[in-house]
């Protein structure tokens, strides 16, 4: 018995050795490892997402995709009744058209009143003749009738010539003032016209944007999610029909500690494990820093004014870019997938 009791009694400090022993081990790895890196489990795969929104209304003709699948920038996913778009382009059309008419008549107008002013102008040299006649006339005969050559009624006659003659002269000056502002009205007037070419050509391209918004595109290449269009449904102009997961925008939103900031720079190296692929080797970097806390950035943010304040350790969002992975596994990536990162603050 008192040898079984010895036995014992060695055992017990045995075991205890070789557990503080472990226990050394350990904290000296850990104590290592964090001295080298900041770790954070409360991190998530994020990424850009697009939302499609309708921007005309219409009823729905057409889908060409199935949600959760592949589609490339660019592709028409949904087509709209176009209807409607087709005949308000062939309206502002005609309308174009009308203006363009318009135009037209402008321009023989000024043609028209241009020809008037060079008879104007003609008119006016033959009415300076007769005139420059009428006054030498007028001049001979009233030298003659001072002795007696001719007759009162005669120089009476020369008189009444030389004043209708100016009166003419006057008219025709008149005219060719009156027919030069013609010519300056029909010119505003094609301006107008022009003007309302342009308005009708403005309102042609509208018309044919409206139309070509009935073709509902894919913004981005990705993944479509959050279906919400059916078939034959009537859309609003901007309702939001569905969302694009973008392939190449996959990255890291990891929430360190403030307190954890102090070591963490841009450039520096993560290790990321995503916890739905433990095994999976994914590395990144630190890009950026968000420019607020997430709980200020939170719906309703904490007031600390209000006197019951309690200090609470703050997380600031850190992006994390992913740097080397496979393309397989950037296919299986989704945003709001739980991660642990590891940054390497030192080699």
């Amino acid at each position: 018995m008192t040898t079984e009791k010895k036995k014992k009694n060695k055992v017990v400090p045995i075991i205890l050795g070789v557990l503080l022993i472990i226990g050394a081990i350990f904290g000296t790895k850990e104590y290592i490892y964090y001295n080298k890196h900041v770790d954070t489990d409360d991190a998530q795969i994020d990424g850009d997402i697009s939302p499609v929104v309708a921007r005309v209304g219409g009823f729905v003709k057409e889908i060409k995709f199935e949600e959760n699948t592949n589609v490339k920038e660019g592709d028409v996913l949904v087509k709209l009744d176009d209807s409607d778009y087709k005949v308000k382009v062939e309206q502002a059309a005609a309308g174009q058209q009308g203006a363009s008419a318009g135009v037209g008549v402008s321009q023989s107008q000024i043609a028209a009143t241009s020809a008037n002013t060079s008879t104007a102008k003609a008119n006016i040299e033959a009415a300076r003749v007769h005139l420059m006649l009428a006054q030498k006339d007028y001049d001979r005969y009233a030298n003659l009738v001072k002795d007696g050559s001719i007759t009162q009624q005669q120089f009476d006659q020369a008189k009444a010539q030389k004043e209708s003659a100016q009166a003419a002269f006057t008219a025709a000056k008149d005219q060719y003032v009156a027919a030069v502002k013609q010519v300056g009205t029909t010119q505003s007037q094609l301006a107008v016209s022009n003007s309302g070419v342009s308005q009708r050509q403005t309102e042609v391209d509208f018309a044919k944007l409206q139309l070509s918004y009935t073709d509902i595109k894919a913004p981005a290449t990705g993944i479509v999610s959050k279906r919400n269009v059916q078939k034959g449904q009537l859309v609003q102009a901007g309702q939001a029909l569905f969302s694009i997961v973008n392939e190449n925008s996959i990255y890291v939103t990891a929430n360190f500690k403030e307190t954890q900031l102090e070591k963490i720079t841009p450039g520096l190296k993560v290790k990321v494990e995503v916890d739905a692929y433990p095994k999976e080797d994914i590395q990144g970097e630190v890009y950026n820093f968000a420019p607020i806390t997430g709980a200020k950035g939170s719906l309703l943010p904490p007031d600390n004014a209000t006197g019951n304040f309690v200090k609470v350790v703050q997380r600031v969002p850190v992006k994390i870019k992913i740097t080397q992975a496979s393309k397989e596994m950037m296919a299986k990536l989704r945003p709001g997938m739980s991660v642990k990162v590891s940054v390497s603050i030192k080699d």
